[in-house]
């Protein structure tokens, strides 16, 4: 494993109990960082603080991120529980029902957007804030690369991560001037409890793209983004780095 120096940073992961989040929350760990989780399921959010304090600080915050005054709330708090926030990971989202456009679900399209995207746009403008003031921060929005290319019987999931892009580039252009960067991944699928959302069709179509062969794995995932947060990445900002085994080459 390299060796990503982050000790002495603060850092929040949302969707952080399980899956790519947990990863990345272990990871952050073992550089160094102390972290807050944020997860909608406070008892699994305790329970991985509880299985990975050894490692370092950990704080599990039960949090509602399609909720604008639930999330300023928690970033008041974890901001006072680490003494500040110089790392945000916004990995949290759900795939929604695989379906095609004209038969989708209108709530559950509501739902995927507002979770996968709209809770972005929320953590973002709630820790932005505190990194400006300090003078320092690093932004990694997990998307996927659905939102690169599409996914059939995925719309709502697709043009989420679609969006959590541009919002990636927008705002890293807007705080290109000061040492806060600002970037996203474009994972493909991996074996997490996402799966259990999406029909086996959909699965096996995922992984049919994928030069590769195989998933990525959550620690491939964290590797990466845990770069992405040190202060050696002090230049890129507002960019989209893939994760695809080779699907996606743009």
């Amino acid at each position: 494993m390299n060796q990503i120096d982050l000790h002495g940073k603060r850092g929040v992961v949302t969707g952080g109990a399980q899956g790519i989040g947990r990863a990345v929350v272990e990871r952050l760990l073992r550089s160094g960082a102390s972290v807050a989780i944020w997860d909608r399921d406070a008892a699994l959010a305790q329970k991985a603080a509880s299985e990975l304090g050894s490692l370092g600080r950990v704080v599990p915050l039960s949090v509602e991120l399609t909720d604008w005054k639930a999330v300023e709330a928690a970033a008041e708090e974890s901001s006072a529980a680490l003494g500040g926030i110089d790392l945000l990971v916004n990995n949290a989202g759900i795939a929604g029902p695989n379906a095609p456009l004209h038969e989708y679900p209108v709530e559950a399209w509501r739902e995927v957007v507002d979770i996968d995207l709209n809770g972005v746009f929320y953590c973002c403008r709630a820790v932005v804030p505190l990194m400006k003031q300090q003078g320092y921060g690093r932004i990694v929005n997990v998307a996927s690369v659905a939102g690169k290319e599409g996914n059939p019987n995925a719309a709502a999931y697709s043009a989420a991560k679609a969006g959590v892009i541009a919002l990636t580039k927008s705002l890293g252009k807007e705080l290109a001037g000061q040492d806060i960067a600002v970037n996203c991944i474009t994972p493909a699928a991996a074996k997490t409890a996402i799966f259990d959302q999406m029909t086996q069709t959909h699965i096996d179509y995922m992984l049919s793209k994928i030069p590769r062969g195989r998933f990525v794995a959550v620690d491939e995932i964290a590797a990466m983004v845990a770069w992405l947060l040190s202060a050696e990445n002090s230049f890129t900002t507002g960019a989209v780095f893939d994760l695809s085994g080779g699907r996606a080459t743009y």
